[in-house]
């Protein structure tokens, strides 16, 4: 990056140009390398979002029987009782979805995780007696009550990784930007004292600094198609 091609410059310089700062030592030199290395192998390249990709993708995975199964379910009890629509709205309507499975079909988490847990909630033992005499396996219903508190703990996690990714995100350029200030601090003074040496003045002046390594890539690169 730049701001290690322009520290290195620095060190090389400071010789000189520690004679006119007191703050400019060798030591000062050597550790703003240090502390820049360190950014780069701390910072650089961290993938702040992986733990965002891995919660979402374990949210997905829940998310999809649990949809099916709740699809499975409704359409098993409408053709059930359909010649008992009174019982059919009432058991609809005390297991969630008649307010939440609109927006389950919509795709909306906040929903699904409603209807989960109200059914989980109000599957009684005598509902669940009249629902199986129909037919339908007690085994769909134990799976739809044991996603409830698994698809909010996922729900939860992936919100957890939301917000840690944002944090992630500001520090690593609260650290960069902090770098890049004293750098671009340096390089206004260096290349102020050698405004005069067109060369020296060059390795403190931040665009060239970009443009040649922007260049070295280029370099590179094509070494590397040609190899």
């Amino acid at each position: 990056m730049a701001s290690k091609t322009i520290a290195e410059s620095f060190k090389t310089n400071i010789s000189e140009l520690s004679t006119t700062r007191t703050d400019w030592t060798e030591q000062y030199a050597t550790d703003l390398i240090t502390r820049i290395d360190n950014a780069i192998e701390t910072h650089l390249g961290i993938d702040a979002k992986k733990d965002l990709r891995n919660a979402t993708a374990t949210l997905a995975s829940i998310q999809v029987p649990a949809k099916r199964d709740v699809s499975y379910f409704k359409t098993q009890i409408d053709e059930d009782f359909k010649k008992e629509t009174s019982k059919h709205d009432e058991i609809l309507k005390t297991l969630g979805f008649a307010k939440h499975l609109r927006g389950v079909q919509k795709g909306n988490q906040e929903s699904l995780i409603q209807l989960l847990y109200q059914f989980k909630t109000n599957m009684s033992e005598t509902l669940r007696q009249e629902i199986i005499a129909k037919g339908l396996s007690t085994t769909l219903i134990d799976n739809i009550i044991g996603y409830a508190d698994t698809f909010k703990q996922a729900n939860v996690t992936q919100e957890t990784f939301k917000g840690s990714t944002k944090e992630i995100t500001q520090e690593v350029t609260d650290v960069f930007n902090a770098i890049y200030d004293e750098i671009i601090g340096i390089c206004k003074k260096a290349s102020n004292y050698y405004q005069y040496e067109p060369l020296k003045k060059e390795q403190f002046t931040f665009a060239k600094a970009l443009s040649n390594l922007g260049a070295a890539a280029k370099v590179a690169g094509k070494e590397t198609a040609t190899a």
